[in-house]
């Protein structure tokens, strides 16, 4: 980690707050976190994830992801740039979370969410610099996410065999979060997410409310 980021722990130093959303593949993360943005009253900002992979049809660099190059991602690594980072199921991409987009963010006063996973989530978490408000989502059983991820049929079977694998390991991580979130219904998932934000920000030093 880069000593120079402008975190603290003191959480009075910036008047935004950092959230971490994760659970296993599979558990409609995305589809939540999308949802909460456009519906939930508090001032949200979802970072913007690095990637050495290659931009999709319609993807634009700096919306989706951060789109580097495999040497670029290495030298920001060794640099410290980023707060967590990854090769994401050994198939050769990196990703991970850049200090910068954070830090300005936060500055701005923006609860910045970060929608990582659970590895993600833990480094974050054993920086003693960061206080963030963790929250695990998850669809309540192992069976029915393995429903869910054999619904999308995009997995092939070794594929969904790994990530079957790695979502047991994570949920193994439960209790290191705060917030426990069971994605039965998104509507509700996203009504439960709110309100424990808008509970969070009350309680806050730098509320303005």
């Amino acid at each position: 980690m880069n000593d120079s980021a402008p975190f603290s722990s003191d959480e009075t130093a910036h008047p935004g707050r950092l959230v971490i959303i994760s659970g296993p593949s599979g558990a409609g993360k995305s589809t939540v976190v999308k949802q909460l943005l456009q519906r939930c009253e508090v001032p949200l900002q979802l970072s913007v994830s690095a990637t050495t992979r290659e931009p999709r049809p319609g993807e634009t660099h700096g919306k989706e992801y951060f789109f580097l190059s495999h040497d670029e991602f290495a030298t920001r690594r060794q640099t410290g740039d980023f707060l967590e980072c990854k090769e994401v199921f050994s198939m050769g991409h990196w990703y991970g979370t850049l200090a910068d987009q954070v830090a300005t963010g936060l500055n701005a006063g923006k609860w910045v969410i970060l929608e990582i996973d659970v590895q993600g989530a833990l480094a974050v978490l054993d920086d003693p610099r960061y206080r963030p408000l963790t929250i695990f989502v998850h669809p309540g059983s192992m069976d029915e996410l393995e429903r869910r991820l054999r619904n999308r049929g995009t997995e092939s079977e070794s594929s969904l065999t790994a990530r079957l694998e790695t979502a047991a390991a994570e949920m193994q991580c439960l209790s290191r979060y705060q917030y426990e979130i069971i994605n039965e219904s998104v509507d509700n998932a996203v009504t439960e997410i709110c309100q424990i934000l808008k509970d969070q920000r009350k309680k806050s030093p730098c509320s303005k409310n």
